[in-house]
């Protein structure tokens, strides 16, 4: 069986944790590191994916940045999207085949690690591509986008665990105006000190069993070891 090196990298800057997922891809590409998982938090960003319109962001760069949220432009799919602590983060950087697949094989994990944690939540293919991610009846809980060039994808997914909500309604999210989201905390009793822990957990084994990888956890140190040994 393969293995997922899963790394729990805590609390990161987005553009640091872009820079680290560009040089894990670089080193995937040419096998000298094995699938590579990011579990992580973010200060608090906005990302603005290919898919963008202007008008998805209706006040404006300056108004968010007095706020404390930056804005990011990146290379992944979808709209715009919002990260901050309290919330999962996970970057896969794995070899993939087929993108379409693998964006429903992220959907099936998170579905199954919301399940251990007490949330049903399903997937909305039928709904089309603006409806990608993971939903609790009409209200979703996780934002999937990915980028993959040369057999190897990027970015991933955020799950909102027990994030302050209000930052979503601030901008039009994943171009869907009338979208509702949601938490664990707010699916079940609130807040919960071990509950980012404890689902983290779960995400990483989910991923890895739908991978068909063995779930091998590395420190920050060691992946920066790894990643030092690779020639530039």
């Amino acid at each position: 069986m393969t293995e997922l090196w899963v790394c729990h990298a805590g609390l990161l800057d987005y553009r640091e944790a872009l820079a680290l997922q560009q040089r894990l891809c670089a080193a995937r590409q040419d096998g000298l590191i094995p699938d590579t998982m990011l579990l992580l938090e973010h200060p608090a960003v906005v990302t603005r994916g290919r898919r963008a319109a202007p008008e998805d962001l209706p006040f404006g760069e300056a108004w968010l940045a007095e706020r404390g949220v930056d804005v990011v432009d990146v290379n992944r799919g979808g709209k715009l999207t919002y990260h901050g602590p309290g919330q999962l983060v996970g970057y896969p950087i794995v070899a993939v085949d087929d993108v379409v697949a693998y964006v429903r094989l992220l959907e099936r994990a998170l579905i199954s690690a919301l399940a251990e944690q007490g949330v049903s939540a399903h997937a909305r293919v039928e709904d089309g591509p603006d409806y990608t991610g993971v939903w609790v009846e009409d209200r979703k809980i996780a934002s999937i986008g990915v980028h993959v060039s040369r057999g190897v994808a990027t970015h991933g997914f955020a799950v909102n665990v027990d994030n302050d909500m209000a930052p979503w309604t601030w901008f039009t999210a994943c171009g869907l105006p009338s979208v509702q989201m949601t938490s664990v905390a707010a699916e079940l009793t609130g807040p919960d000190p071990d509950c980012m822990d404890c689902f983290a957990k779960r995400a990483g084994h989910a991923v890895a069993k739908e991978l068909g990888a063995r779930q091998r956890l590395v420190t920050p140190a060691r992946l920066e070891s790894a990643l030092n040994a690779v020639p530039a």
